[in-house]
């Protein structure tokens, strides 16, 4: 098996913190920029913390507001929306994967400004186009195009309307 230990595998132990010392760790961590629940929650545990102690500092941590998944929605939907220029559904599906609650969701969404969303879809369209430009079949053309604004997570009626007013 492993001739090197007599066959035996060692396992190296990571110091585990006190949950003081993780909640003094957590705070420059979320300092450092805004982080969602389940990203703290997972950071306590690979800290060493046991369930209870968790629960105790997410809820210190969101007294002492480090934690605050509302305003972490918002930067999280502007950010990306600026960015990446990503669209709604993108944002979304994002911060459910971050497993953040649907109301904070809608605030977040809430940040990106309705004629900016619009600006930023039809330059991608813009800009797309141009790369597309050796492609002869309009269709396919159209196709590329549809799909490359989904990837970027645009509504598909907003990029219907879109692509059906171009030549």
């Amino acid at each position: 098996m492993y001739p090197e230990f007599g066959g035996k595998l060692i396992m190296l132990q990571k110091k585990k913190l006190t949950p003081e010392q993780a909640i003094q760790k957590l705070r420059h961590y979320c300092a450092y920029q805004e982080r969602s629940h389940a990203e703290v929650k997972e950071k306590l545990y690979s800290l060493g913390l046991w369930k209870q102690d968790v629960d105790k500092a997410i809820s210190q941590l969101i007294e002492a507001d480090c934690l605050n998944e509302e305003r972490f929605a918002k930067a999280f939907a502007g950010g990306k929306f600026r960015m990446k220029h990503w669209g709604r559904v993108k944002i979304k599906y994002e911060l459910k994967q971050k497993q953040v609650s649907e109301y904070c969701i809608k605030k977040g969404l809430k940040e990106i400004d309705e004629e900016d969303y619009l600006k930023t879809l039809n330059k991608l369209k813009e800009e797309k186009l141009l790369t597309l430009k050796s492609e002869k079949n309009i269709l396919v053309r159209k196709r590329k195009l549809s799909d490359y604004l989904l990837q970027k997570g645009y509504e598909r009626d907003l990029i219907m309307g879109l692509i059906n007013n171009q030549p």
